[in-house]
């Protein structure tokens, strides 16, 4: 598990930044500062409400500045899906 987790985050860094409007709870976990439990509340933010901006993110609970700030970089929000 720890290999995989390892491996998303390098490939992530690689090729691209994490979709918040379409990123697994596995993706988001990968993030600094959101555990699974945080990253279970995106994806249920997410599913009454698009992101239209990464900025958005503090809009769920649990996520404030700071967590946005060491992460931004490395966000980006795309179209929703529904």
């Amino acid at each position: 598990m720890r290999w995989t987790i390892v491996l998303l985050i390098a490939v992530i860094s690689l090729f691209g930044k994490v979709d918040i409007n379409s990123a697994s709870i596995k993706e988001l976990s990968t993030l600094k500062g959101i555990g699974e439990t945080k990253a279970k509340a995106i994806v249920e933010y997410r599913k009454k409400h698009c992101f239209k901006s990464v900025d958005e993110l503090t809009k769920v609970k649990g996520i404030g500045k700071a967590t946005l700030g060491k992460n931004k970089s490395n966000l980006e929000a795309k179209s929703c899906k529904k």
